[in-house]
């Protein structure tokens, strides 16, 4: 898709940094970046055109507002803002991508909510009946891409191999890896390990060669050590490993600072490794990326953390650049259409071999 024809729609409000944020974030990407899709800006409209006013963007030809009066707070359940919220800047932002107007929706706003909208307004594309969340975690030198992060829970085997084509593909966009290696996330890599759903994903995904690159199961351990670019994994598993990684950050950089500090020679040696601090700090920035995608609904969905700034949004709009450009939707449609019919046909032998055995 052509970047002039695609339309962005950017939910102002429900950030935790506020609007003003979000707009120095689309000011930041129109200076770094040429080629940008349209923006719409979601929200109240009196506060996006000050924030557009202070920042300079009135009248930039590529932006337009369209005003919502209300916000889904972070605290609310998620299906009840939905409904009774039609007129927040998050509703309103679907509904534009749902009615034609734009293509995606860029949202810092509760999470539940964007995930349940998204999936209840666009619709699941066909041949795919639970989307996923799909993120990138940073790592030394080797982001990995982790699928499903926490969109669906409860998940059968013909999900799970639905997660490792949407990891895989959304590895090949933001990561740039051609041939991404594909990992099952369970408790051994020897085959009989896990449960009986792990059992018949794994077979499922050794069936799909072509289509994925499937290195086989992988455990916890591999996660940092440039085994896989994609793991695969249910979405109660997915939630758990990323709010781990994100408080064991936290922790080790507290950590980190009180023992430098602790001392007035540590204080004056950690001025000697300033730099080296901040190129740890660059490589494991969550807001390097600054979203992660709902994949497999009709439109692209966005999911940028609640407490994003500037440089995230900035990113974010830089990568739903990229899903316009490089046609992500046609890809997912492609490569499930294909492992459809690879599974049926799995499960068309295997059902005629148990009834051969039954016989």
């Amino acid at each position: 898709m052509k970047l002039s024809n695609a339309t962005l729609a950017v939910d102002v409000m429900g950030a935790d940094l506020g609007p003003k944020e979000i707009i120095h974030g689309i000011k930041l990407a129109i200076d770094e970046y040429e080629n940008l899709p349209n923006l719409t800006l979601v929200g109240q409209e009196d506060v996006i055109k000050k924030y557009l006013k202070e920042f300079k963007l009135e009248g930039v030809p590529s932006i337009k507002i369209v005003h919502a009066s209300e916000v889904i707070g972070m605290d609310e359940k998620p299906i009840q803002g939905i409904r009774h919220k039609k007129d927040s800047s998050m509703v309103r932002s679907l509904d534009l991508v749902k009615e034609g107007e734009c293509q995606a929706v860029l949202s810092c706003g509760n999470t539940g909510g964007l995930m349940a909208g998204g999936v209840l307004k666009l619709r699941p594309m066909a041949g795919i009946s639970r989307p996923a969340l799909s993120c990138i975690i940073p790592s030394k030198d080797h982001h990995f891409v982790l699928t499903d992060a926490g969109a669906n829970p409860d998940t059968d085997p013909k999900h799970l191999a639905h997660n490792a084509i949407l990891g895989s593909i959304h590895a090949r966009i933001e990561l740039g890896t051609k041939n991404p290696k594909v990992g099952l996330l369970t408790i051994g890599t020897e085959e009989g390990k896990g449960t009986e759903r792990i059992h018949e994903t794994h077979e499922y995904l050794k069936g799909l060669d072509g289509i994925i690159n499937y290195t086989g199961l992988i455990e916890g351990y591999h996660l940092f050590q440039k085994d896989v670019d994609v793991v695969v994994c249910d979405g109660f598993v997915g939630n758990i490993l990323i709010k781990s990684f994100e408080s064991l950050f936290r922790m080790l950089l507290g950590l980190l600072h009180d023992e430098v500090t602790q001392t007035p020679l540590r204080k004056f040696g950690a001025g000697f490794l300033k730099g080296a601090f901040r190129s740890v700090k660059t490589k494991l920035d969550p807001d390097r990326y600054g979203s992660a995608p709902l994949m497999g609904v009709n439109g692209i969905v966005l999911k940028a953390h609640g407490s994003s700034n500037r440089y995230a949004i900035m990113n974010a709009i830089k990568t739903a650049s990229r899903m316009f450009t490089l046609d992500i939707n046609n890809q997912i449609q492609k490569d499930i259409s294909e492992a459809n019919a690879k599974m049926k046909a799995m499960d068309e032998v295997k059902e005629e071999a148990a009834a051969a055995a039954a016989s």
